[in-house]
Formats: structure tokens, C-alpha cells, sequence
């Protein structure tokens, strides 16, 4: 089994990085594989709406989106982090989640997810809220920890100095392999995947 966890910091040997190090140890720690993609560094155009991915494989913009979806088939669960800006996520996270999401989504439902995300003071409740959106309208497991997965520092040495921090982090990675484990277990017994049939779409206008 294995975790992608992807870096959305414009640092990529920052704060986040450190976050995201903490939850790959612990599932190591676990048996299980882990990967860090990151995107933060590099220049995501949004999404311009023009529905290519419903006809096409993937998005019409060739970047960091794309890389990315290869590997989303061979992972069992996904760990999306940013740095707070402005107390929302970075506009490279949401540009690339946003993207990712609406092209490859299919290639992520019913698949464990859990968002971190890692500021110098405040913003990370609203940061946090927004990134848990993705997960919960993708039919996603939302992973848990014993409280909000949220780590504060200005670089990688001030976050070892967040002890809660950091130990939020570890159990963030203890209760994904839980879970990664406990989903094989159910395929193995024969539960298989939910099929509720074709969604309606209906747009509120009069």
C-alpha cells in the first residue's frame, strides 16, 4: 500500500515539508510506502473551465497537474499540505486541487484523504476547512488525528519546537495506515466498493 502526500508550500524544504516528513515516517513506520509529489514551486494556471478532461485524458494545461495523475492509480490514500497564505491555502495548491480534482477525481474516490496545513500564527482552521471540501465532495474518506492537523513554524526547525504539532502529525499517520488496512481487509472479506448509481445534477435557477 501506499500514501502520495503532496507538498503545496512554495518551499520545498520548509515547514510543510517537515509536517508532511513526520506523517510519511509514521506510515513507514506502519508498512507503508510513501511518496512526496510537490507543486508549490512551480507556476499552476487554474482551471479555465473548458471541459477538455470530459473528452480527453487528463487536463489541456501540460504541467505539475498531469505529472501528478500518473501516479494517482498506483496510490492507496493521498495527504494534500500547504502553507497558509492570507488564511486560506497557497493559490498553487488550490489552482492544482482544483484541476486535479475535476479531471482525475474518479482516480481518487473512495480512497482515504487528509489535509495539513502549516502557518507562522493563524489562518489554519479556514485553510483547513477549504482543503477538507475536495475529499468530502469526491467520496473520500476523510482521515482524522486527535486534533486539527495543523503544524506552526516559519521553517523546519521551528516546527520541531511544536511538539503537538508534530505529534498531530504522527497520529495523522497512524490512523491513514489504520484505515489503509482496514479498507484491504474489507476487500479481502469481499466488501466491495459503493456503487449508488448515476448522480442527477440539477442547477437552482427559475
Amino acid at each position: 500500500m501506499k500514501v502520495l502526500l503532496v507538498n503545496g508550500s512554495p518551499h520545498p524544504k520548509g515547514t510543510t515539508f517537515r509536517a508532511l516528513t513526520e506523517v510519511a515516517t509514521a506510515l513507514e513506520s506502519q508498512g507503508i510506502e510513501t511518496e512526496i509529489f510537490n507543486v508549490g514551486a512551480k507556476a499552476i494556471v487554474g482551471c479555465i473551465g473548458c471541459m477538455y478532461c470530459r473528452t480527453h485524458e487528463g487536463c489541456v494545461a501540460q504541467d505539475t497537474v498531469n505529472e501528478c495523475r500518473e501516479k494517482l492509480d498506483s496510490a492507496d490514500g493521498f495527504i494534500f499540505g500547504t502553507s497558509v497564505h492570507y488564511a486560506a491555502p497557497t493559490g498553487a495548491i488550490t489552482s492544482f486541487m482544483d484541476r486535479l480534482f475535476f479531471s482525475s477525481g474518479s482516480k481518487m474516490a473512495y480512497k482515504p484523504g487528509a489535509a495539513i496545513v502549516v502557518a507562522r500564527r493563524g489562518g489554519t482552521s479556514a485553510a483547513f476547512d477549504q482543503l477538507n471540501k475536495y475529499f468530502t465532495i469526491n467520496n473520500m474518506p476523510v482521515v482524522s488525528s486527535c486534533y486539527w492537523n495543523s503544524v506552526h513554524g516559519m521553517n523546519g526547525d521551528e516546527a520541531e519546537q511544536d511538539l503537538e504539532g508534530m505529534y498531530v502529525m504522527k497520529n495523522l499517520g497512524i490512523n491513514m495506515a489504520w484505515l489503509l488496512k482496514s479498507i484491504d481487509a474489507g476487500k479481502k472479506a469481499g466488501i466491495e466498493t459503493p456503487n449508488p448509481g448515476a448522480k442527477p445534477i440539477t442547477n437552482f435557477i427559475r
